[in-house]
C-alpha cells in the first residue's frame, strides 16, 4: 500500500487528487494539509511514502520548504504537481532531489503512474517539464557548437542511478565500489559533460535516453 499526503493550499485541487486516487486499492490518501505548519505535522504523524505538493501560486508553500519536508521525514518521497512554468524555479526545486514533477494539466494515467515511481524512488518527468528543461539545455549545446562527450560503461550506468534517484551511498553498494570512487567518477563525470549541477546531469541522462520519461 503506497500511503499519499496531499498539500496543497486550494481545496478544490485537494479533492481533484483525492478522486483520482480513490479507485486505488493500492494507493490511501492518509491526510492532506492546506499550509506548511499542518503539512510539517502530518508528515511527522504519518511518515507517508509520498508527500504530493504544490509550491506554486500561494503564500502558504515554496520551494524553500522542500529540504525541511527531507529534515522532518526522511523516507517521504516528493512529487510536484504545480502550475509553475518558470524553468528557473523549476531547476532550484530539482535541485532539492525531488523525486517527480507533473503540470495540473497532466491527466489521471500520469498522476498514478508517477505515484508508484515516486514511491519506489524513481524519477518521473511528464514531457511538459522535460520540454521546459531541455529547451534551456539545448540552447547551451547548440551554442558551444561541440560533440557530446562519450561516456565510459561505468560511467554511463552511474548517471543512470543518479537520474533515477539514487544516493552515492546505495550507488555504491549496488556497483560494489567505495563512496569515495563513486564521488570520483561523478566529479570526473560532470567535467567530461562540461556540467555544473545535478540537475544538468538528470538532463543529459534524459536527452541522451539513458534515463527514460513519459
Amino acid at each position: 500500500m503506497v500511503s499519499v499526503l496531499l498539500a496543497d493550499a486550494q481545496y478544490l485541487i485537494r479533492m481533484g487528487l483525492k478522486n483520482v486516487i480513490a479507485n486505488r486499492n493500492d494507493i490511501e490518501v492518509v491526510d492532506e494539509a492546506a499550509t506548511k505548519e499542518a503539512m510539517l505535522s502530518k508528515l511527522i504523524q504519518h511518515q507517508p511514502n509520498v508527500l504530493i505538493m504544490d509550491y506554486h501560486d500561494s503564500d502558504e508553500f515554496s520551494h524553500e520548504d522542500i529540504p525541511l519536508i527531507r529534515q522532518t521525514a526522511p523516507k517521504t518521497k516528493v512529487l510536484i504537481i504545480s502550475s509553475d512554468n518558470d524553468k528557473g524555479t523549476i531547476f532550484k526545486v530539482m535541485e532539492t532531489g525531488i523525486n517527480g514533477f507533473l503540470t495540473k494539466y497532466c491527466d489521471r494515467a500520469e498522476i498514478i503512474s508517477a505515484i508508484y515511481a515516486t514511491a519506489k524512488g524513481e524519477r518521473f518527468f511528464c514531457n511538459k517539464i522535460v520540454n521546459l528543461l531541455l529547451e534551456k539545455h539545448i540552447r547551451q549545446s547548440d551554442s558551444e557548437n561541440c560533440n557530446p562527450a562519450s561516456l565510459t560503461v561505468r560511467e554511463t550506468e552511474i548517471v543512470q542511478l543518479i537520474a533515477e534517484g539514487i544516493s552515492t551511498k546505495e550507488i555504491s553498494e549496488r556497483l560494489h565500489l567505495s563512496t569515495h570512487t563513486i564521488y570520483t567518477h561523478r566529479r570526473n563525470i560532470m567535467k567530461k559533460l562540461g556540467v555544473n549541477s545535478a540537475s544538468e546531469l538528470i538532463l543529459y541522462a534524459i536527452k541522451t535516453g539513458i534515463v527514460q520519461t513519459v
